[in-house]
């Protein structure tokens, strides 16, 4: 069984207080828009009187363009400061005229997640599901992410993620496919490990291996630039501003 299946960190890429900022693009045919602001952070706090990891990200559209499709996404994790695995899970979005709230409680002594979930096309639905092995929320898969060690990966490997999303657990995956460099517009490179990640289906995405990832080649591991298709034209996220990083690093890639 290897360390994935085990699903213990590798690596601690990131520390408590660390924030990262993204600029979002939206591209339909020739058009460009700076359409939307990304954040998450990380950061040490009590739950239960245990501390524990509280994952936090938000995106929302640009003011301006919410006449034409309003985001307003609120996700919030807490997790295992060790072994990151999830604990509890909310989420709160508001995507043009879906909105959609996610709560999820994991049970390790009964193996159960208990959810309560609602969206604009479905009645309140509270449930009980079987917690599979290293099943994760969204928002700490993330950050358990960054702690493979990506320096043993083959170009075109697959790395399981199980995951609980909109009340059902699936077997996903991103893939390997290699080393990678960016530029900006300056003519700035930075080394990058690229990444291909499995998407579901839903209000936004098509579904498929149609999200890519360009994630830091250093021991922060920081997604410097991901891109997506979605039902209608891409959008990319370009990294911005980074606080209170583990490792120092100088990053400047907004006009990419």
């Amino acid at each position: 069984m290897d360390v994935y299946s085990q699903c213990m960190p590798v690596v601690k890429s990131f520390k408590s207080g660390e924030i990262l900022e993204y600029d979002v693009v939206y591209n339909w045919g020739f058009i460009w828009v700076n359409a939307g602001k990304v954040k998450f952070e990380a950061k040490k706090e009590l739950l239960n009187n245990k501390e524990v990891y509280h994952f936090s990200g938000t995106g929302t559209s640009v003011k301006k363009y919410d006449w034409i499709f309003t985001v307003r996404d609120y996700y919030n994790s807490w997790a295992d400061l060790n072994s990151l695995k999830s604990i509890k899970y909310s989420r709160n979005t508001s995507e043009g005229k879906q909105k959609t709230k996610n709560y999820y409680k994991f049970d390790y002594n009964n193996y159960k997640i208990y959810t309560d979930t609602w969206n604009t096309k479905k009645k309140r639905q509270l449930d009980t599901l079987e917690l599979q092995n290293c099943t994760f929320d969204i928002m700490t898969a993330v950050y358990y992410a960054r702690t493979f060690d990506f320096s043993n990966f083959k170009e075109n490997q697959k790395i399981p993620l199980t995951m609980i999303v909109d009340n059902e657990i699936y077997n996903l995956y991103g893939r390997f496919l290699g080393k990678d460099i960016i530029e900006t517009r300056e003519g700035e490179k930075y080394n990058c490990l690229k990444f291909s990640i499995l998407l579901i289906e839903g209000t936004i995405f098509k579904g498929g291996e149609d999200l890519f990832v360009w994630v830091s080649d250093d021991e922060n591991r920081i997604p410097l630039l991901v891109e997506a298709k979605i039902l209608v034209g891409s959008v990319k996220a370009v990294f911005k501003n980074a606080y209170n990083l583990k490792y120092k690093t100088n990053y400047k890639l907004n006009d990419l």
